[in-house]
C-alpha cells in the first residue's frame, strides 16, 4: 500500500487493482501480531514485569482470536494492555464513503443495506472509498451508568416519525459497538454492568448480531471485544451473568510488580513521561533508596492487614507520592537556593496529601484508625524493610551507638544541607558509612542520607524522636 493515506485508493475500482485483501478484524491482528513476534519487535511498550507471566497468556489469545477479559486489581495495566491491541491493527483499512452509511462499512463485504445498495447499484469506479485509521478503530466504555442505547443502539423516535419501519436497520441508532465494526471495543469495570446490557453482549459475542426493543436486526459485526474487572466483583455471585463469562475466549490474570525493583522501573517509566520529572531535569537528584521507599509505601499497603486488599493499592499511589516527594525537594532547593534539589525523608511529610483517597481500608481490621494513621503505619513499616536491608549491606546498626553519648539531630523539610554538615563535624566518623548508601560528597545527597538512617533507626526502634512544627529531633 502507498506510504501516507492520501496515496491510498479512492473508489472501489482503484482498490480492487492495488490488491487489497479484506480480513476480520482478529485475523488482522493476528496476522499483524505474528509478523512483528517473528521480526522480534517489542511487542507491548512500557508493561514491565509480565515477561514470565501476562505477555505468555495474552500472546497466546491474540494468536487463538479470542475475545479477552483482563483480571486483576486496579493499577495493573489493564487499560494499558487493553489499548495497546490497537497498535496490531493495519495502519488503516478501506470503506465505503456515504454520510448515510452509520458505520465503517467493508467495501468487499458491507453488512449495511446501504452499503449492499450502492456496492451493487453502481460502477466500482463510483463507489468512494474512504480510509480509517488505526487510532480511531479502538474505543472503550466504563460501566457504570452505561445504558443499552449507549453500547448496542436503540430505535431513534426522529426517523420513525418520518415514516421509517420500526423492524427496519433505517428505523436505528446505533450504539458504540455496531459503530466500532471492523475495530476494538473495550468495556472496563465488567462487573458494574447493568444486566441487560450482559444479556446485548453475550449475543454480540455469540451470535455477533443486535437485537433491538424485540427487532432482531441481523448485522454480521465484525469486533475485537475486551473486558477488564477486579477478581472480587467478577467472582462474585450474580454480578456477572454465566452466558457472558462462558463467551469469553480467554481470561488473563494480571497482578502487581513481583519485585520492588520492578516496581521501580515503572516508577521511573512514569516519571520519564513527564516533561517536569526528576529523570529528565539535571537539577534534581533522587537518591536510589528514595525511589525504593516510595515503591514500599504501595508495596507494605498492599499487605497491610489494615487496608483492603480487595480494592488493590495502585502503582498511581507510587507515582503520586513520587512527585509530591520531588516538588517539596524543588520547593527547598528554590527557597534556599540549593542545588541540586534532592529529595530526603523529612519530604515523605507531604505525602499525605497525594495518599488519602487512594486507600481503601479494611474497616474490620483498621479498629477505628483513620486513614492517616494507617498510612503512617504503612509508611513506617516501608522505612523499616527498606532500611533493613542496607543495615545488612553497611553495617549501619553502629550509628544507634552515637546517641548513646547525648547526641540531638534536628531534621526539616526545610533545613538546609549545610545545617546537617555542620552537625556531623562533631560526629564521630562512624557516620562515614551512611554514605555508603548513595556515594557523593554533595551537601543535599548527604543530607538525604542522614535523614534515611535517623529514620531507619527511629523505625527500629534504636533510637527515639520528637516533633514539632515539622521539625524532627532524633535522640535516645
Amino acid at each position: 500500500m502507498p506510504s501516507t493515506l492520501l496515496d491510498y485508493p479512492t473508489t472501489l475500482a482503484d482498490l480492487r487493482e492495488s490488491g487489497w485483501q479484506t480480513k476480520t478484524v482478529k485475523q488482522e491482528i493476528h496476522d499483524n501480531f505474528l509478523s512483528q513476534l517473528q521480526d522480534g519487535k517489542e511487542l507491548y511498550p512500557g508493561i514491565i514485569g509480565y515477561d514470565d507471566s501476562v505477555i505468555p497468556e495474552l500472546n497466546i489469545a491474540i494468536l487463538a482470536q479470542h475475545d479477552i477479559l483482563f483480571l486483576g486489581e486496579k493499577g495493573q495495566a489493564k487499560s494499558r494492555l487493553m489499548r495497546l491491541m490497537s497498535t496490531f491493527l493495519d495502519e488503516a483499512i478501506p470503506f465505503i464513503a456515504d454520510p448515510e452509511i452509520p458505520l465503517h462499512d467493508d467495501p468487499y463485504r458491507p453488512i449495511t443495506r446501504r452499503g449492499r445498495q450502492i456496492v451493487a447499484d453502481r460502477a466500482a469506479e463510483d463507489v468512494p472509498i474512504a480510509w480509517w485509521g488505526r487510532e480511531d478503530r479502538y474505543a472503550e466504555r466504563l460501566s457504570p451508568g452505561t445504558k443499552f442505547a449507549d453500547i448496542i443502539g436503540e430505535i431513534d423516535p426522529a426517523k420513525l416519525a418520518s415514516g421509517v419501519s420500526m423492524s427496519t436497520e433505517d428505523a436505528l441508532h446505533f450504539g458504540l459497538i455496531p459503530r466500532m465494526h471492523r475495530g476494538i471495543f473495550a468495556m472496563n469495570e465488567l462487573p458494574e454492568l447493568d444486566e441487560l446490557v450482559q444479556v446485548g453482549l453475550f449475543n454480540i459475542l455469540e451470535e455477533r448480531d443486535v437485537q433491538i426493543r424485540g427487532y432482531p436486526v441481523k448485522f454480521d459485526i465484525d469486533v475485537l471485544i475486551l473486558f477488564s474487572a477486579n477478581p472480587a466483583t467478577y467472582n462474585r455471585s450474580g454480578k456477572v451473568i454465566p452466558q457472558l463469562k462462558d463467551r469469553i475466549g480467554s481470561m488473563i490474570q494480571t497482578h502487581y510488580p513481583l519485585e520492588r525493583e520492578l516496581g521501580v522501573q515503572i516508577l521511573e517509566q512514569e516519571a520519564e513521561g513527564n516533561a517536569d520529572s526528576a529523570e529528565q531535569d539535571p537539577s534534581v537528584v533522587v537518591p536510589y533508596f528514595m525511589k525504593e521507599l516510595i515503591e514500599e509505601i504501595s508495596r507494605s499497603a498492599r499487605t497491610s492487614k489494615y487496608v483492603d486488599q480487595e480494592s488493590g493499592v495502585s502503582a498511581r499511589l507510587s507515582i503520586a507520592n513520587y512527585r509530591t516527594m520531588l516538588a517539596s525537594a524543588r520547593q527547598r532547593a528554590a527557597i534556599l537556593g540549593e542545588s541540586p534539589a534532592v529529595p530526603r525523608i523529612s519530604d515523605l511529610g507531604h505525602i499525605y496529601a497525594s495518599s488519602l483517597g487512594k486507600l481503601e481500608l479494611d474497616l474490620m481490621g483498621t479498629h477505628q484508625m483513620s486513614e492517616k494513621q494507617v498510612l503512617d503505619t504503612v509508611l513506617a513499616e516501608a522505612i523499616a524493610t527498606v532500611f533493613g536491608e542496607y543495615v545488612d549491606k553497611h553495617g549501619l546498626a553502629e550509628i544507634g551507638q552515637i546517641f548513646s553519648q547525648g547526641v540531638k539531630i534536628e531534621v526539616g523539610d526545610m533545613l538546609p544541607s549545610s545545617h546537617y554538615a555542620k552537625l556531623l563535624k562533631r560526629v564521630p566518623p562512624v557516620w562515614d558509612k551512611a554514605f555508603e548508601v548513595n556515594a557523593s560528597e554533595n551537601e543535599a545527597v548527604r543530607a538525604s542520607c542522614v535523614e534515611f538512617v535517623l529514620a531507619g533507626l527511629y523505625a527500629t526502634e534504636r533510637i527515639s524522636r520528637s516533633q514539632s512544627h515539622g521539625r524532627i529531633v532524633y535522640e535516645v
